[in-house]
Order: structure tokens, then C-alpha cells, then sequence
């Protein structure tokens, strides 16, 4: 039990330390471009898929960002009656991918407001749906509420992505072809007071270090506005 949990304490950092680590590196000394350089066309942007221009629609609801992380290949993310998610990026050649999942909580917070008070149409505070979304897709992945282990990610990592609360998930999957017969998953959540969710979750046959340094290759890609 004390390793699984070092474990998953091991994955949130990795998850949440390194924009810190990023942001603290030296920068090599910038060369003078040259005047060839400087003429030299600039090539044309790449297409943006349908899959990543309505996920970036979903980000722009939730008040979130997403960079595309270097190294990664977009898949097709699921969306079917058991799982629906957003996007979904790989690495090729490894045994590693991330399905990410956005939610505005923007309109429920306003039907929230409208109906304190109401003991007929009172509503859940929206602000906490993140703790259900979390725990019902650990439930879909494990099929058990014992296939994984849980911790809530502290308060000085949750600032790196300008969230207010967020959980982690250590996952024992099931052999599913919707998760490829992946065998563990780490689910993050994070979650902005009456703005949005960010449901992410990584995929790998081994739960070494190897796992968390693919995890830490894409821990930036993704956080609310400040």
C-alpha cells in the first residue's frame, strides 16, 4: 500500500511540477539571424484536424489552453454511450497515450445561483462535479470501486494550472478494446470555481518510470486561464 501510494504522489508531481521545472531553465544565448535567414519564407501552418478545432472550442467554454506537447500524434478520441471524451494524442512507437475531456461549468453555475434557496429545484453545486466525474470514470476503467487508489492534488501544484481543486486516480484497468488492453491509467482532474473541468487521463502497460516521464513530456499542454 505505501508504494502504490508513493506511486501516485510520484505521478502528481510529475504531472504538476514540471511547467516549474520549464519555466526555471536558461534559455541558450539567441544567435543574430543572418540575412538569409531572416528572407527565408516562413512555411505555411499545419491543418487544423476537426477533432482538435472542436476540442479548442471546448477549451475556449472552460476558459482552458492547450498547446499540442512535442513528440505526440493525434488519435481518435472515443465517443460512444460508456465513454466520451474530447481528444486524444499518442506517442508513436510507445505504449503511452492521454484521452482529455473539458467541461464548461459556466451554465450550471448560473442555474445553480438561480435556484438557492428553492428547495424544489435545488441543484448540486456545480463546483464539486468533478469529484463524481472522476470517481464514475475510475469506476468505467477498473470496473471495481477498489481497483484504484486516490489522492487530492495539493494546494501549490493545483496554482501551476490555475485550478482551484483537482484529484488523481491510480487506475487498475480492465482488459477493454475500448482502452486498447492498456494496463494501468493515471486520471487527473482538475477543476476551476464556476468556470470548468479538465478530466485527463494516461494510458500505459508499465507503471514505471518510463510511464511518468511520457506523463511529464505532456504535463504543460493543458491548464485554465489565469
Amino acid at each position: 500500500m505505501k508504494q502504490i501510494k508513493q506511486i501516485l504522489l510520484t505521478g502528481i508531481l510529475l504531472f504538476c511540477i514540471a511547467p516549474a521545472i520549464a519555466q526555471g531553465k536558461k534559455h541558450p544565448a539567441v544567435k543574430k539571424k543572418s540575412i538569409t535567414a531572416v528572407n527565408k519564407p516562413v512555411p505555411p501552418a499545419a491543418p487544423v484536424s476537426p477533432q482538435l478545432k472542436y476540442f479548442q472550442q471546448m477549451n475556449a467554454q472552460a476558459n482552458a489552453v492547450f498547446t499540442f506537447p512535442q513528440g505526440f500524434k493525434e488519435i481518435p478520441a472515443p465517443d460512444n454511450e460508456d465513454l466520451s471524451f474530447d481528444y486524444a494524442m499518442q506517442i508513436p512507437g510507445k505504449d503511452f497515450e492521454i484521452w482529455f475531456q473539458v467541461k464548461s461549468q459556466k451554465e450550471n453555475w448560473a442555474a445553480y445561483q438561480r435556484t438557492i434557496g428553492n428547495k424544489e429545484t435545488a441543484q448540486a453545486n456545480p463546483d464539486s462535479l468533478y469529484l463524481g466525474m472522476g470517481t464514475a470514470h475510475a469506476i468505467a476503467f477498473t470496473g471495481d470501486r477498489d481497483g484504484y487508489f486516490t489522492r487530492n492534488i495539493p494546494p501549490a501544484y493545483l496554482k501551476r494550472y490555475n485550478a482551484d481543486a483537482g484529484k488523481s486516480y491510480l487506475l487498475t484497468l480492465q482488459d477493454l478494446a475500448v482502452t486498447k488492453h492498456y494496463k494501468y491509467g493515471l486520471l487527473i482532474t482538475l477543476q476551476k470555481d464556476h468556470t470548468g473541468t479538465i478530466l485527463a487521463v494516461c494510458f500505459a502497460n508499465e507503471k514505471g518510470p518510463e510511464f511518468f516521464k511520457n506523463i511529464d513530456k505532456a504535463s504543460n499542454c493543458l491548464k485554465f486561464k489565469p
